[in-house]
């Protein structure tokens, strides 16, 4: 085969960037860890992430998004009958902003992609190691997904979440 139709079949299996936006509107999750460690001086920690987790007959799915972005991140098998696409590392976790600043979310997903990206902007900063950068994250994470878990709730109770503004829908869609 030459190779100039090598190419053609290679770009003909890539995914567009539109469709992996959408996909991930629907399927992905931006979340912050957050958890006890007695190492740290104010006694927590916080990882950022992005998952994508879908039954395990779609394990092919998840490795075209991970090859889309460069091949970054892990796709394991979770609990029997699930696959999961997982980043974790800050500077891989640049591709996926990237790639959302780029090709914006749509729906609320949006809002909480924007709390996660200031959250990882703390950390850059290395204002997660204070008590008030840390304390910020915390109320950037009880607007994100379904809030704090209870056990955060109890711990953190004087921390008010974030306001979480309404996406307005999109007046043209791209088709993927």
């Amino acid at each position: 085969m030459p190779a100039e139709e090598n190419v053609k079949n290679k770009n003909l299996d890539s995914l567009n960037p539109f469709f992996v936006t959408g996909f991930s509107d629907g399927e992905a999750c931006f979340h912050l860890s957050i958890g006890k460690n007695s190492k740290y001086k104010i006694g927590y920690y916080v990882n950022p992430g992005f998952s994508i987790a879908l039954h395990r007959k779609d394990t092919a799915l998840l490795k075209k998004i991970q090859a889309y972005f460069g091949g970054i991140g892990t796709i394991s098998l979770r609990k029997g009958e699930f696959a999961q696409f997982r980043v974790f590392s800050l500077e891989d976790l640049n591709i996926i902003i990237n790639h959302f600043d780029k090709y914006p979310l749509i729906t609320q997903k949006k809002i909480d992609y924007e709390f996660f990206k200031k959250a990882l902007e703390l950390i850059k900063n290395k204002q997660h190691l204070t008590k008030d950068g840390f304390n910020k994250i915390v109320a950037l994470r009880a607007s994100m997904n379904k809030g704090l878990p209870e056990n955060l709730k109890v711990t953190f109770s004087c921390i008010s979440p974030e306001t979480r503004p309404l996406v307005k829908p999109a007046d043209v869609l791209n088709p993927y």
